[in-house]
């Protein structure tokens, strides 16, 4: 078996990637058997895998000042949403076989362990997969970026995004055919040209912290597997020009 290129990698998956676009459900368990089959994989191959997954396919904390529920308590409702994904995602990897840890920055000892960092990086040294539920703990911050400060607390080499493209376009290649797609960016080149890759404090902790972001496609098999063993896969964004 080849040797992966990293070592511990941060999984940043998003809520409404469960449910498959299909907005009718909440959790599509096809797509859940899907992804574990894909992390199977890369734990088999030997890397640490910390993951951290939005609540959007549940409830979305940002959206909800219009409907008249204040915003810390509406971002609070999103931080428990992530949770039930922790544990969706917690049980689907488990019956494919893999020993996990589901942390959680709100307390809740019931469901799942209080994050501490320093267990958290045993977790992962002990070649447990540690899910990060609950965002960050506090509100007006989103799960892209928990993603960035866990993987920087959690020492992981990078962050990868999974989404439902293949990487960075020159727009949205969904709703425009000639957008252009990006190999390689440097944060500074993503940010002048105004990419929605992450949000600014996302992104400004990795830029800061020189940890890459690679966005790829999630649902395409062997995606994840290709990039953990160094495969030119999606879109590199780093400090690298």
């Amino acid at each position: 078996m080849s040797t992966p290129k990293y070592k511990r990698i941060l999984l940043k998956l998003s809520g409404e990637a469960l449910n498959g676009g299909d907005k009718t459900q909440v959790i599509d368990f096809n797509i859940l058997d899907q992804y574990a089959r894909e992390i199977r994989r890369v734990y088999d191959a030997g890397v640490e895998i910390a993951i951290v997954i939005g609540g959007g396919n549940i409830f979305r904390g940002a959206s909800v000042e219009k409907s008249g529920i204040d915003r810390v308590q509406g971002d609070h409702m999103g931080m428990l949403a992530t949770v039930i994904n922790g544990m969706a995602v917690q049980s689907s990897l488990e019956k494919h076989g893999m020993y996990t840890r589901l942390m959680s920055a709100i307390k809740m000892e019931q469901v799942c362990e209080p994050l501490i960092r320093r267990r958290a990086i045993r977790h992962l040294e002990k070649k447990r997969i540690v899910i990060f539920g609950a965002g960050t703990g506090n509100p007006y911050f989103t799960t892209d970026t928990t993603a960035s400060l866990r993987a920087i607390e959690s020492e992981a080499e990078v962050v990868l995004k999974g989404t439902r493209v293949d990487g960075v376009y020159t727009a949205d290649p969904e709703k425009d055919p000639s957008a252009v797609k990006y190999d390689h960016l440097s944060f500074d080149e993503a940010l002048a040209k105004n990419l929605k890759i992450m949000d600014l404090t996302a992104f400004a902790l990795c830029k800061e912290n020189n940890v890459p972001i690679i966005v790829f496609d999630m649902n395409k098999p062997g995606n994840l597997y290709d990039l953990a063993m160094g495969g030119q896969v999606g879109t590199l964004v780093s400090n690298e020009s």
